[in-house]
């Protein structure tokens, strides 16, 4: 029986991630010793104990003038109170290095740079979103909604450290992560071996696209059955990606993986023809959501797997 599925483009998108798996990476993390000791310290550990084909260096503001390596892939600035934070992040920019400002106090440090003459760019700005204001139960500010970006007449909760307990320390996780697979497109999957803290969003990244990839497919292909064999290896492929992103390597279990995959992807089309057919006129959008939402959903049960150490 012929599959529905390319399994030469399967290989080769899988060859393209064992080639990433020996990829070198190089960072330089310069820590500005102001810095609050919390984030200077979460940051540090996420860049600590890298694969083996990361290269980090880690410099201070204060001694010998610290400068990226000329090979780096991308910088990390961990911001204090120094007014030279947006100079030297204008500097590594200025070198071709995709540069990280990662701060705990981001309306302070943003105001900082401006007022210097350096501003840093919206998106390079770093800080645990969605905890400013809020990293305390029972904080005031908290039950009365002043949280940051909300209540400007309270700047005091603005410019004050957020504590990094677990729930900053996710958010900025979650942050640095994105940040990443933004800014390092050629090498983030490279990033993500080496660095746990990419590995989630590089994988959220790639069921988002290939969800809308497929759901374009069901959107524009009217030969009956001509999308199955083009959403299966989506799904496929991002499969292999997610497994990719969390160390995994080709293996008899992958094999198994894509079956289920094969599978799924037969029981969304059962789903799509029985309701296309019942309500043709709508057919086209019911193809659609169903390429958008069984790819979403193998995609997420694939990341909560792999989260999970292979057990759901």
């Amino acid at each position: 029986m012929k599959l529905p599925i390319d399994l030469k483009a399967v290989i080769e998108a899988a060859t393209d991630i064992e080639s990433a798996r020996n990829t070198p990476v190089s960072v330089s993390v310069l820590i500005d010793d102001s810095a609050p000791g919390d984030v200077a310290a979460h940051v540090r550990s996420a860049f600590v104990g890298a694969g083996a084909h990361a290269r980090v260096t880690v410099g201070y503001f204060v001694g010998p003038a610290f400068s990226p390596y000329e090979g780096d892939d991308m910088a990390v600035i961990v911001a204090g109170f120094s007014e030279e934070v947006g100079r030297r992040a204008a500097e590594i920019r200025a070198a071709g290095v995709p540069v990280m400002v990662v701060t705990s106090m981001p309306r302070l440090v943003a105001d900082m740079a401006s007022a210097y003459g350096n501003p840093i760019p919206e998106g390079d700005l770093v800080a645990p979103e969605g905890v400013e204001g809020c990293e305390a139960d029972g904080d005031a500010a908290c039950e009365s909604g002043d949280v940051a970006g909300v209540n400007a007449q309270s700047p005091e909760i603005l410019d004050a450290p957020i504590p990094i307990d677990a729930a900053a320390a996710a958010a900025l996780d979650r942050r640095m992560g994105e940040w990443v697979v933004a800014a390092c497109r050629e090498k983030r999957l490279a990033l993500a071996l080496s660095f746990p803290f990419v590995r989630r969003p590089l994988s959220l990244e790639a069921v988002s696209a290939t969800s809308l990839q497929n759901a374009g497919i069901g959107l524009v292909l009217f030969i009956p059955g001509a999308d199955m064999p083009l959403m299966t290896l989506n799904q496929a492929k991002m499969l292999l990606q997610i497994a990719a992103a969390y160390g995994e390597p080709m293996s008899a279990a992958r094999a198994k993986e894509l079956a289920a995959i094969v599978g799924g992807a037969f029981a969304c089309r059962s789903v799509a023809r029985q309701v296309a057919g019942a309500v043709p006129a709508i057919g086209w959008a019911v193809k659609a959501g169903v390429g958008y939402a069984g790819t979403k959903a193998m995609g997420l049960a694939a990341v909560e797997y792999f989260e999970r150490g292979g057990n759901i």
